[in-house]
């Protein structure tokens, strides 16, 4: 068997439109000057804590962080209702994607991402894409990527070993995460961190078509 782990945000949805929204309302509501697209978009996929201890200015306390914390769930929660799967709209190519490996006996999927818990199983439901996955993993039960917490996991609830294994994001934290826990990654540049922020993947990919050739090739089977 083998497995293909995928992150989330950047990766198999474009959610930065209610990312960037959602920190505004966060950032805003405390009185603090809103970071920049860029900053924010340089740490989609850690875990909302430490993106927060990243992106607040010197002298927030922790009460402040844990304000800015609240502040942005609130508000994504609250565009979640309001604009359903549309605020995160699948990236061109993903469901086919998903289908064609859910499809093979021999593939499981699995996510590993910085989404809470709810907030996985909204955007799995608004796609309607119960059943796929074998494993998910999510910031409520591990410490933050890079850490290999999540894609251990995925690996031990699958029972399939590191070699067998990829993961695929769009992040260095995605890809460090992977490296971390010995399985081999697949960079996509079609995310939020530049194409030279992923120069650590074993491999690089710029559109879902090309997903299936790359895991040939990692697994050696092309």
């Amino acid at each position: 068997m083998k497995l293909v782990i995928f992150d989330v945000d950047g990766t198999l949805v474009d959610s930065l439109r209610d990312i960037l929204a959602s920190m505004a309302a966060a950032f805003t509501g405390q009185g603090l000057a809103v970071p920049s697209d860029d900053a924010i978009k340089g740490i989609v996929g850690l875990s909302l804590p430490v993106a927060m201890d990243r992106l607040a200015p010197p002298g927030v306390d922790a009460a402040g962080l844990e304000a800015l914390v609240a502040g942005y769930k609130a508000a994504y929660a609250a565009l979640r209702v309001q604009n359903g799967a549309a605020g995160s709209p699948l990236f061109p190519g993903a469901l086919a994607a998903l289908d064609r490996l859910a499809a093979d006996p021999g593939v499981r999927l699995a996510v590993a991402t910085g989404k809470s818990r709810r907030g996985l199983d909204g955007l799995i439901a608004a796609h309607g894409l119960e059943g796929r996955f074998a494993s998910t993993q999510v910031a409520d039960d591990h410490p933050s990527k890079p850490d290999p917490s999540m894609v251990l996991a995925c690996l031990r609830e699958t029972g399939i070993a590191a070699g067998d294994a990829v993961m695929v994001g769009d992040t260095d934290f995605d890809i460090d995460m992977g490296r971390a826990a010995g399985v081999r990654t697949v960079g996509v540049q079609w995310g939020y961190h530049p194409v030279e922020r992923l120069a650590r993947a074993d491999l690089l990919i710029d559109r879902f078509a090309a997903l299936d050739a790359a895991l040939a090739r990692l697994w050696g089977t092309a």
